[in-house]
């Protein structure tokens, strides 16, 4: 058995060998041929490549679909990335659209405060919300403004489209405003067009009810409801809001202002206005001084000498 091994192995070897070189001399020869620059060898290559290529097209079927396959991997990546730049842009694209309509709706609220009209008289001072509450028994916003800006307590605050109450509290750079919705606020209101005086009386709901009415006759859901500026507290005709009847029959504002989006609000100077120093407290009206109001002739000369007398 080892020997019929050996015998096979004797004779594949010089097969082996005669082959490679006959495929070796094979390549030279075609290498030759390519290289010889004559006439004849010439259109000896020009037949020999009419035979054979043709007869090849099978074998370059498999490389053309196998390129074609890495030119659509290649393209897939291209269009991967294209698609994760396009999403990474369309990202970008949503936050500067966010960011444009938060500065559209802020300038359309300052637009706003800047369209209501006003006594030419009043000037004003603008600031920024920068803060609520966040009680359900007790309605306030906390502006940027302050004593540094000439805030004073009492001063009226609106925004582009009503009142929104009154300051109560002012630091160095912030101060506090209670809302007409707040239980503690009360504000002389004139019902129009009855002419009809009221107290517009907060409770901690949206819409505030209305109290001292003398005559319910002369009113309806509707009328226009504005600052009276009784007390001297707050200037009269500011906006307020619409009369409304409620619920529970009695009647109450919508107010015109938007609480649910205060961003901006106007602090109206009152520079002839009383300082309110206690919450929810009545303002006094200034009593006439009863010495001014003596005769010029009068003297308490005459009194002193009666007395004497």
């Amino acid at each position: 058995m080892a020997k019929r091994n050996g015998s096979e192995l004797d004779y594949v070897r010089p097969v082996r060998r005669i082959l490679v070189g006959g495929l070796i001399l094979l390549c030279l020869g075609i290498f030759f041929l390519w290289r010889i620059d004559s006439p004849r060898v010439e259109r000896f290559r020009a037949n020999l490549i009419d035979r054979v290529v043709p007869s090849f097209e099978w074998a370059s079927v498999p490389l053309a679909h196998f390129t074609g396959m890495i030119e659509d991997f290649q393209s897939y990546q291209r269009i991967y990335q294209q698609n994760k730049d396009l999403r990474r842009e369309l990202q970008q694209m949503k936050a500067w659209k966010e960011a444009a309509v938060q500065l559209e709706q802020q300038n359309a609220k300052l637009l706003a405060l800047n369209s209501v009209r006003l006594d030419p008289k009043l000037t004003s001072v603008s600031g920024l919300v920068i803060a609520d509450s966040g009680s359900p028994f007790r309605q306030s916003v906390l502006l940027n403004v302050g004593a540094r800006d000439g805030i004073r307590d009492g001063w009226a605050t609106m925004d582009g489209l009503g009142l929104v109450g009154r300051i109560s509290g002012v630091g160095q750079s912030t101060s506090r405003v209670i809302l007409l919705t707040d239980a503690a606020s009360r504000l002389p209101v004139t019902i129009q067009p009855s002419g009809q005086r009221a107290i517009l009386a907060g409770d901690n709901s949206a819409a505030p009810s209305v109290d001292f009415l003398e005559n319910l006759d002369s009113i309806k859901p509707g009328d226009r409801v504005v600052s009276s500026g009784d007390g001297g507290v707050f200037p009269s005709g500011l906006p307020v809001g619409q009369l409304t009847l409620g619920p529970d029959g009695r009647y109450r504002v919508w107010l015109a202002a938007d609480y649910q989006r205060l961003e901006f609000l106007r602090v109206l100077r009152s520079h002839q206005g009383e300082v309110i120093t206690d919450t929810g407290g009545l303002i006094v009206p200034p009593q006439p001084d009863p010495a001014a109001e003596a005769a010029p002739g009068e003297d308490a000369t005459p009194q002193e000498g009666r007395a004497d007398g």
